[in-house]
């Protein structure tokens, strides 16, 4: 933990926001160095001009790919494009519109030249897809490094159903995007956009949330909001939504500004808008006793930070918890067979509460993608993960967003305390009264290119052991049990406890994530244990 977490950033902590712009343009990446390669991780092609790891050069291609991809996929419709607020998003927006306006790709961008969160374009895309027909499917694009420091850039292709492109799509469009730069972007395609149209994002998105949420409810019962975008692009979503339903919401800070100077700093010492963690939240746990619920979202708005005045911050899992607790029993035209979605890195909690509430568990890998296909045809009704990200369905049960939506579940808690008189802090601790108090934790271990290679293959199998921390081991998973699909990874169970291990996509380790029902000693116990049975596992 850095000496200055949760401290607000000074100015020697800001970057010079025109060198990184000038950066952009200037650097020339050399795909022949692994880092200055575009790489579709889970959530888009991420990294920093500085490093020559998102330029024009990088865009130009990537976008080049996207439209190839798309013809050859028989995606004739209009593509969605939005931005966030970091400094490289318009330049990013600005390289992708010259190339999508030189391949005749019909491009919506948003009327008033605002920032659109992740969610928004993910409505957008469901909502024209909703009523057209199957040759004229729309997609997008979404400019965002989500919750990143301000010196990094990030772009992420969302197909026809709305959410994260599958690993299949996002390999092609990286290798032929690396091609391209390789053979000196001679097949980019390039032109003034001169006719682009429009589509008014926000409208859309908070006209359409009474479909979703019990506005009423919160109105009615005079929930006083907070809502911090920690200067991201929820910040004019954030004033509309308190105009156009009449709620008694306040936006904390309405500033934007790509170097963020007004956030304090995160466990490592970086700017980073973060709203799970404690040391990013800290200016906004400041106004806990002013609201009756507090929120945050990063710069995309697709994660959500939740702050009560008698629990301060809620740890991410509590409140996923707490919020599929509520939603199954409030949401009667949900299908009765709506399974709960997890990823299997968040709480066994909700495993608990699926079982009480006699629904099925759909557990994924890591990746919002995994919840995509539950979510369009409403055999899921919630999709969450442990990193402050998830999504639900709308009241009829039909499908909102296939993308993490931050701004929505901000709204929920205020439901949630208008519906129940109790704040989403305190029912958690009536989960914890009746389930127990588990202790989680993540941590990182040491690990070489090699092993993280290895580990991504593991199989349960070859997981020797039999014991965890005192009690017999009764799983060894590396497919999901939900759909079957790879984790890249190891996870052990016990009937009190678990952990997983999966390789760092960008440092040299693997993530320990544990859990214990037995209180945070034993979980310190299953920490240390993991690291050894993984490590036996990888020679």
């Amino acid at each position: 933990m850095n000496a200055r977490a949760g401290q607000r950033a000074q100015e020697s902590d800001l970057i010079d926001v025109h060198a990184l712009v000038r950066a952009y343009y200037d650097l020339v990446p050399d795909v022949s160095i692994p880092e200055q390669k575009v790489v579709f991780g889970t959530s888009g092609h991420r990294g920093s001009s500085f490093d020559a790891a998102f330029n024009e050069t990088h865009i130009a291609a990537i976008t080049q790919a996207i439209v190839e991809y798309r013809a050859g996929q028989g995606i004739t419709g209009p593509l969605f494009i939005g931005k966030d607020t970091h400094g490289l998003s318009r330049p990013a927006e600005t390289t992708a519109l010259e190339v999508l306006a030189a391949n005749g790709v019909q491009v919506l961008v948003d009327e008033f030249d605002d920032y659109v969160p992740t969610p928004a374009l993910s409505h957008a895309i469901i909502k024209y897809n909703l009523t057209s027909s199957a040759n004229d499917q729309a997609d997008g694009i979404i400019i965002t490094p989500s919750h990143n420091p301000p010196r990094d850039g990030g772009f992420k292709y969302n197909p026809p159903h709305g959410g994260p492109a599958d690993s299949d799509a996002t390999s092609w469009i990286a290798n032929r995007a690396n091609e391209i730069i390789a053979t000196g972007s001679v097949d980019v395609k390039r032109a003034e956009p001169t006719v682009v149209e429009t589509y008014d994002f926000r409208s859309n998105y908070v006209d359409d949330l009474e479909n979703i949420i019990d506005i009423d409810a919160i109105k009615k019962a005079g929930v006083r909001i907070g809502a911090d975008p920690l200067g991201g692009a929820s910040v004019h979503y954030w004033a509309l939504i308190g105009e156009r339903y009449g709620l008694d919401l306040t936006v904390i800070n309405p500033e934007v500004d790509p170097a963020w100077p007004f956030m304090t700093l995160d466990w490592d010492g970086k700017i980073r808008m973060d709203p799970s963690s404690p040391s990013v939240m800290a200016s906004v746990v400041e106004h806990q006793h002013e609201y009756d619920i507090v929120t945050g979202n990063d710069a995309d708005a697709d994660r959500h930070g939740i702050v009560t005045p008698d629990g301060g911050l809620m740890n991410p899992n509590h409140y996923l918890a707490v919020a599929i607790e509520y939603l199954y029993t409030h949401r009667p035209e949900w299908a009765a067979d709506a399974a709960v979605g997890k990823t299997l890195v968040s709480s066994s909690m909700i495993d608990r509460v699926a079982e009480s509430l006699g629904r099925r568990l759909w557990e994924v890998p890591v990746g919002f993608k995994w919840f995509v296909p539950g979510l369009i045809d409403g055999s899921v009704g919630f999709g969450g993960e442990e990193s402050a990200g998830a999504s639900f369905l709308r009241t009829n049960g039909t499908a909102w967003t296939t993308d993490k939506d931050g701004i929505l579940l901000a709204l929920l808690a205020s439901e949630i305390l208008a519906v129940t008189g109790k704040s989403p802090s305190q029912l958690y601790d009536e989960l914890v009264d009746r389930f127990g108090n588990p202790a989680y934790a993540r941590v990182d271990a040491a690990a070489s290119k090699e092993q993280k290679a290895r580990l991504g293959k593991l199989d349960g199998d070859a997981i020797t052991a039999t014991e965890l921390a005192g009690h017999p081991i009764t799983a060894k998973i590396s497919k999901a049990p939900g759909n079957g699909a790879a984790i890249g990874g190891v996870k052990i169970e016990t009937e009190t406890a678990w952990f997983a291990a999966r390789p760092s996509g960008t440092e040299d380790v693997y993530k320990i994530y544990a859990e214990s029902f037995e209180g945070p000693e034993h979980l310190k116990k299953v920490q240390a244990e993991a690291k050894k049975i993984v490590d036996e596992a990888l020679g």
